[in-house]
């Protein structure tokens, strides 16, 4: 049952993967502003959404703001099998990943100081392999949610100059499931279900200085977050003569999701463009294995120790928006990140590469106080390896498209 152990690993390794900009099929749309801009925004302020990208920009709010958005993802992986040529795909639902900031600008003598509440999913989608795939004993049906709670406090030291803070609680949970290689006498294979949630905790810091009108910089800093699975549990449906090898029961496990450090800079050349640029460095290093502990042990389920052997990664991302006029806002941009994920270790739930991407965007001011904005992103990877576990080996092409959509309202 040592492959079973790794599948909750590698799921929830998705999980983490999200979270700190990382790469698998999905990815943190998190700003519609940003998207539009290559899913950069750490060095200026865009609107209560800069609670994720950099709390220290918050200070330079000049209203209080609600931001709601959400951003459906479109993903659909094929995987060619080296020896037979076969080709097979998921069957994935639409994935609905959302994101909700409240940000209050104090006023009078705590003019200065800005609070917020940011609440987002760094995931929120199911990976469906079609039935009978040459990779049902790896995976066939993974689904996967998170929530992100993250209180914050921006404060401007001075007109140029400000900081801020935010804690995190993480709350996700998993549901995966695979066929087992033991057949009952009708011939059908037996199965696995596993059910559990996590719960982590965190925190998020930024600074931002405008080094002139023109200029600005910054800097943000996401903690490490240690996921915690606790009750969870395991079902197997097998053949009554197997049923001892197979219990049901609760498991527990824990993920250190890696600290995310990103550097930005953008410029405004015109009161008309402005340039971004942010790149990111994910410590994906720290996470080379992980332990779980099985309430009971049998011949075919004990606790476990799996490596994982991930490297850390630098991605670079990059937009540019334009505003015709006082009303309408056009962006573009792109990015390229590094895949975390070594020869050897590539998965059906994480069939990652080296990730290139462009998205587009809009905003629209229909008065003073409310706007909508909307994005479009798409991406294709392809991998080709030879899992050492699972001796899975093919090709993996995963495309990926996702529209958003936000809606602001400022007082």
């Amino acid at each position: 049952m040592k492959s079973l152990t790794n599948i909750l690993t590698l799921s929830l390794t998705i999980l983490c993967a999200v979270y700190a900009y990382g790469q698998g099929f999905q990815v943190n749309f998190q700003g519609q502003k940003q998207q539009g801009m290559g899913c950069a925004g750490t060095a200026l302020y865009t609107d209560a959404s800069t609670l994720f990208f950099n709390p220290g920009a918050a200070a330079f709010a000049n209203k209080s703001e609600i931001n709601l958005a959400t951003t459906p993802i479109f993903a659909t992986v094929h995987y060619t099998d080296s020896a037979t040529q076969q080709t097979f795909t998921t069957q994935n639902p639409v994935g609905t990943p959302f994101s909700a900031y409240g940000l209050y600008r104090f006023k009078n003598k705590l003019e200065p100081l800005s609070a917020g509440l940011a609440i987002y999913t760094p995931f929120g989608s199911t990976v469906q392999w079609e039935p009978n795939w040459i990779g049902r004993f790896a995976l066939t049906r993974l689904s996967l949610k998170a929530i992100f709670i993250q209180p914050t406090f921006s404060y401007r030291i001075s007109e140029r100059f400000g900081i801020g803070g935010g804690f995190v609680l993480s709350h996700g949970s998993v549901n995966l499931q695979k066929d087992i290689p033991v057949q009952d006498s009708l011939g059908n294979y037996g199965h696995a279900e596993l059910a559990g949630k996590a719960l982590g905790f965190g925190y998020n810091l930024g600074v931002l200085y405008q080094v002139n009108h023109r200029f600005s910089i910054g800097a943000t800093y996401r903690s490490k977050v240690s996921m915690a699975v606790s009750d969870g549990q395991a079902s197997f449906s097998v053949p009554s003569s197997l049923a001892s090898n197979f219990p049901n029961g609760p498991f527990s496990a824990a993920l250190p999701l890696p600290s995310v450090l990103t550097v930005g800079m953008s410029f405004e050349p015109s009161d008309k463009w402005k340039f971004v640029l942010d790149i990111n460095h994910v410590d994906w290093k720290a996470y080379d294995t992980l332990a779980f502990d099985y309430a009971q042990n049998t011949s075919s389920l004990s606790d476990t120790k799996s490596a994982r052997n991930y490297k850390s990664i630098f991605a670079f991302r990059g937009g540019a928006s334009y505003s015709p006029n006082s009303k309408l806002v056009i962006r573009c941009g792109g990015g390229f990140g590094f895949t975390p994920v070594q020869s050897g270790f590539v998965t059906p739930e994480t069939p990652d590469a080296n990730r290139l991407y462009g998205t587009f965007g809009m905003s629209y001011l229909f008065n003073a106080h409310f706007s909508l904005d909307a994005s479009f992103y798409a991406t294709k990877l392809t991998r080709t390896d030879k899992n050492m576990e699972s001796q899975l080996n093919g090709t993996f092409r995963t495309i990926a498209l996702a529209p958003g959509i936000s809606l602001n309202y400022k007082w």
